[in-house]
């Protein structure tokens, strides 16, 4: 009997240890099952999020090249420059709804190669349509005032010093005294300072050989190497120099040779 008890024992032993094995499996399964369904919750959270993502930056990306496409159209440029672009037939659904991570990278490239192609295309069409405004700019019209009365034409005149009959290669603008002497055109100062008979002087090149000078003034608002924009204060004016009086010298140099400034005083505007 004791033999057979001691038999009995160890087979219950043994069947406890491998049932013991078995449930140790099983919660271990248990655990990694869980474990996969986690990640798959996860992984779907982040893929959802992702599609969203996407979703926002093709919205940023057509609402971009519309804005482009608009941009070349009111610089008349639309013949040059194209943004339109495939865009997605139905857009993107969600994770529900079967989408495949494969198919979303194919989307996020094909999104990638939109954003660099805009992005050269309005590099030049910035560049392209800052030069035609630049262009604009640099039309030389208008008066170097905004208040003020044309006090001596080009060509000969009695010289008020002398009295002799010279020639005044400028028009001179009588105004009030500190008043604002403002740019013809857009261009680079090519020169600040004293000149003589002139006073405090400023000179703008305008490129395509044309150049303006801006005489007597009382002070000097800008420096060499200055870029102005047409409009842009540059001075006050003054009676420094060869003056009897506060006004502006104005002068158009065509090359090196003071060309009738009247012409560009009374066209339109470009």
């Amino acid at each position: 009997m004791a033999t057979g008890t001691g038999i009995y024992q160890y087979n219950t032993d043994r069947f406890a240890s491998q049932q013991a094995k078995v449930d140790e499996n099983k919660q271990l399964r248990q655990q990694q099952t869980q474990q996969v369904i986690d990640l798959k919750t996860a992984t779907e959270t982040q893929l959802a999020a992702l599609v969203a993502h996407v979703a926002k930056m093709q919205a940023k990306i057509t609402r971009l090249e519309a804005l482009g496409q608009q941009v070349a159209q009111n610089n008349l440029l639309d013949d040059q420059f194209d943004f339109s672009a495939e865009v997605g037939i139905g857009g993107l659904s969600e994770i529900g709804n079967g989408v495949e991570l494969s198919q979303l990278i194919d989307e996020m490239n094909k999104l990638a190669s939109r954003i660099d192609n805009n992005n050269v295309q309005l590099s030049l069409l910035e560049t392209v349509a800052s030069n035609l405004h630049i262009d604009e700019e640099r039309y030389i019209s208008g008066r170097p005032i905004d208040k003020g009365w044309l006090s001596s034409p080009y060509g000969l005149r009695n010289d008020p010093f002398s009295g002799r009959r010279t020639m005044h290669k400028g028009i001179d603008f009588a105004g009030k005294e500190g008043a604002d002497v403002t740019a013809t055109a857009a261009g680079v100062v090519t020169w600040s300072g004293s000149m003589l008979g002139y006073g405090e002087l400023v000179e703008i090149d305008h490129g395509n050989g044309l150049r303006t000078r801006y005489g007597h003034n009382k002070s000097l608002s800008v420096n060499v190497g200055d870029v102005v924009a047409k409009g842009d204060k540059i001075a006050s004016m003054g009676s420094t120099g060869r003056s009897t009086g506060p006004h502006v010298h104005y002068e158009v140099l065509r090359g090196k040779q003071q060309i009738d400034p009247q012409k560009y005083v009374y066209r339109k505007a470009s």
